[in-house]
């Protein structure tokens, strides 16, 4: 028979414990997102931002852009997934939005960085998590259209504020920004006619290429 330590047996502190130890080793290790560099630069056009500065912006942005969603969604469920949807980037690292050659393996480098970073975690908490990552890949559910509404207009955004730096540089065209957003007329309305507005003021400027 286990000897009680207050309310609790010495085999539930012990289980208490290495869940704890789980937990830090998956916080420790998500650190590193921090040193993923997207394609996309800050606003003010210095540097490229990083995934972690990406993620915490579609958080804050998902609680100001509800109201705009055509579906009800669930703010907190979306804050979760764009916190840890790109977590996977860890080991497959970035993809740029436009890179053709590696959105071809990128499937399966990030299957198999879920399957590893998510499996740090004890096993309910990582199995949330898998579940959460994989409905926005699946982009089904009104949540994960909110959330990829979110992942693509935050660059957009940044892209316009920085003078399409990102887009010039890439030599990118109308035709590939509008096949990326193809779905997001279905989600919201009013940001896409706000994107095609954008669209063609940096069409105007030169920074994007037209059809």
């Amino acid at each position: 028979m286990e000897e009680k330590t207050g309310t609790k047996t010495q085999g539930e502190k012990g289980e208490e414990r290495e869940r704890l130890e789980q937990q830090i080793r998956f916080i420790v290790e998500i650190d590193k997102v921090k040193n993923i560099f997207r394609q996309t630069y800050l606003a003010d056009g210095k540097r490229k931002e990083n995934d972690a500065e990406h993620s915490w912006h579609l958080a804050v942005m998902a609680v100001l852009l509800k109201e705009h969603m055509k579906e009800a969604v669930d703010v907190a469920r979306v804050m979760t997934m764009v916190l840890i949807h790109d977590l996977v980037e860890i080991d497959a690292g970035d993809t740029y939005a436009y890179d053709d050659a590696g959105a071809k393996t990128k499937r399966e480098r990030e299957l198999k960085a879920a399957d590893r970073i998510f499996g740090l975690l004890p096993e309910d908490q990582g199995r949330y998590f898998r579940e959460l990552w994989d409905e926005f890949e699946e982009y089904q559910s009104a949540d994960a259209k909110f959330a990829h509404l979110l992942d693509n207009f935050q660059p957009f955004l940044l892209n316009d504020a920085s003078q399409g730096k990102s887009w010039e540089e890439h030599g990118v065209r109308k035709s590939q920004v509008c096949r990326r957003n193809e779905r997001l007329p279905e989600t919201s309305r009013i940001v896409w006619e706000k994107m095609l507005e954008v669209m063609d003021k940096h069409i105007e400027k030169g920074t994007l290429l037209g059809n």
